[in-house]
């Protein structure tokens, strides 16, 4: 009865492991879908490093000259200097 009773247990064992790596917490589906969100989340992540980049180059021009800031003037607000004929040409 002893030499049955080791190996039905290792089986056992087996067969208990095998469903946790297949159905479990851990398994391998489970591994598998993370790596796939974890890739789309570095996608994403880079794409806001970029973002954060440009907006990180824009504050520093802001800080150091006035050439964005009257660039910038320009564009967004209309700035005309003294003395200058503001002309527009629609297409």
């Amino acid at each position: 009865m002893g030499t049955r009773f080791v190996p039905a247990v290792l089986l056992t064992l087996l067969v208990v492991l095998h469903a946790q790596l297949w159905f479990g917490r851990g398994s391998v589906p489970k591994v598998a879908s993370l790596a796939t969100e974890l890739e789309a989340q570095r996608q994403k992540n880079a794409q806001a490093q970029l973002v954060n980049d440009r907006l990180a180059a824009e504050v520093q021009d802001l800080k150091e000259g006035l050439a964005m800031v009257e660039e910038k003037a320009r564009l967004e607000l209309g700035m005309v200097k003294p003395n200058e004929i503001y002309v527009q040409i629609t297409k």
